[in-house]
């Protein structure tokens, strides 16, 4: 996590080294003998280059705060970790739930229902509604009940 610090703080110097290149650059071209306006920024470029800069500054601190808080290196960090070393509890799925499936059509039937008509949305919620309690209860009853 160290190393990812440290390449976003790399990469918002660059971005603010590019975001002055670019303002310097901006000007000269504005300022040539054959434009008959003042010199001036443009504008998109230059606060474009100077947003991704400050992204890359948040983004660096965050890891910078997490790397320290966390108290040590993390698997990823490491040259002799292992890959199982990496692994976290990723939850339980089930492979042979229907459920999904009936939220994506009930899903799908409530964005048709906003685009088309509102009745269709009314049926689409209406099955959203009965398939994320089946989906949240499925281990409460038949054969995998708990």
């Amino acid at each position: 996590m160290s190393t990812n610090a440290r390449l976003f703080w790399i990469l918002a110097g660059f971005f603010f080294l590019v975001d002055i290149v670019y303002i310097v650059w901006s000007l000269v071209e504005s300022a040539r003998p054959a434009a008959s306006a003042p010199p001036e920024v443009e504008w998109v470029g230059a606060v474009a280059f100077g947003l991704a800069g400050a992204l890359s500054i948040l983004i660096a601190f965050y890891l910078s705060r997490i790397y320290k808080s966390q108290g040590g290196e993390l698997p990823e960090d490491r040259l002799n970790a292992n890959i199982e070393d990496g692994d976290a509890e990723q939850g339980h799925f089930s492979p042979w739930s229907w459920w999904p499936i009936v939220l994506a059509t009930a899903a799908a039937l409530t964005v048709l229902g906003i685009a088309i008509g509102p009745w269709i949305a009314f049926i689409g919620v209406s099955i959203f509604l009965i398939a994320i309690v089946g989906w949240v209860y499925e281990y409460y009853r038949g054969y995998f009940a708990h």
